[in-house]
């Protein structure tokens, strides 16, 4: 669908309140308006991965990652070290580089969304998280909102011993919390953790609901869209002798503002700006509202030092 025609090109076109009559002209295939309906209704749609090599390359990052979750901090290869994941090694893994960059994924999206998307980070995980439940929108969101989405992989079969993937349908629909709702300060606060300050509110909004919880045991070359505001987590690991290999691929699309919402102030003008490249050539991805870019001010910042750009820079200046 071009996007001028659309009477709401401020949201994603499977989020836009227009759906079905945009869906209904969009000029997607079969395929992509089923994909396009599962994430409007659920929040989320599940797709084999389109790779044929993908087998191949599951097994060579499994090979090459394995040895490197002993590792903590940033690694001299620019890749950062953390207890269970392993985030950005697209850096200096060219398959964990092609999964993120896989161009039938990306237009896909592109159709979904309305804009180019491009991939802005990577984490590869060998066990299961057994995070609890959350959403990506206070770790990474936009203006306009919600031109943001996960795509999670199945580097393996998922036991349900394993601690697969755990998914509130629905959710999508929710409020979007931010500092605003839960009447908090965040720009310039110092805290370990972006999602726990919101944790008790997702969790007293999925009782309130009566929401439903549903599990995704996942069979290898699996893939797992979700959108921005959708609650998600890990399942406990029953078995801790059972691996959960997979990889996730974060994305955001053009021309927009990108953020971290849970260390800004969006009503007093305080924005914690992201400093992004694309995963895709390496090239710096501005922020910016209907073309016009935005720069930082007194009023916002970025962590360079925290952000893959500024790791970049810092690795390459070292080398």
């Amino acid at each position: 669908m071009d996007v001028k025609k659309r009477l709401l090109p401020g949201i994603p076109l499977i989020e836009s309140p227009l759906f079905d009559t945009e869906v209904a002209e969009a000029e997607l295939t079969p395929d992509e308006r089923e994909i396009a309906v599962a994430l409007n209704r659920n929040g989320y749609a599940v797709i084999d991965f389109p790779d044929p090599e993908l087998d191949a390359r599951i097994e060579r990052i499994r090979e090459r990652l394995t040895s490197r979750f002993a590792d903590t901090g940033l690694g001299d290869d620019g890749v950062f070290y953390a207890a269970g994941r392993i985030q950005d090694a697209w850096i200096s893994d060219p398959d964990v580089k092609a999964i993120a960059t896989n161009r039938q994924m990306l237009d896909l999206l592109g159709h979904l969304y309305g804009r180019a998307a491009f991939p802005f980070q990577t984490l590869n995980f060998r066990v299961g998280t057994q995070q609890k439940m959350h959403t990506d929108a206070v770790h990474f969101s936009s203006i306009p909102q919600r031109f943001m989405c996960g795509v999670w992989i199945a580097l393996e079969d998922i036991s349900p011993e394993a601690g697969p993937l755990q998914l509130v349908p629905g959710s999508h629909n929710w409020p979007m919390i931010d500092n605003a709702l839960a009447g908090r300060r965040g720009f310039g606060v110092s805290s370990e953790s972006a999602q726990l300050p919101y944790q008790e509110i997702w969790e007293a909004m999925v009782e309130a609901k009566g929401a439903s919880t549903k599990t995704f045991e996942a069979r290898k070359g699996q893939a797992l869209i979700w959108c921005a505001n959708l609650l998600h987590g890990g399942s406990p690991q029953i078995n801790g002798a059972m691996t959960r290999w997979s990889q996730v691929t974060h994305y955001f699309f053009d021309d927009c503002i990108y953020y971290t919402p849970a260390f800004s102030d969006e009503y007093l003008g305080r924005l914690q700006l992201r400093d992004l490249v694309s995963i895709v050539d390496g090239s710096r991805k501005r922020n910016s509202y209907l073309g016009e870019e935005v720069v930082s001010s007194a009023h916002t910042a970025s962590r360079e030092s925290r952000t893959l750009a500024g790791r970049l820079r810092k690795w390459m200046t070292s080398c």
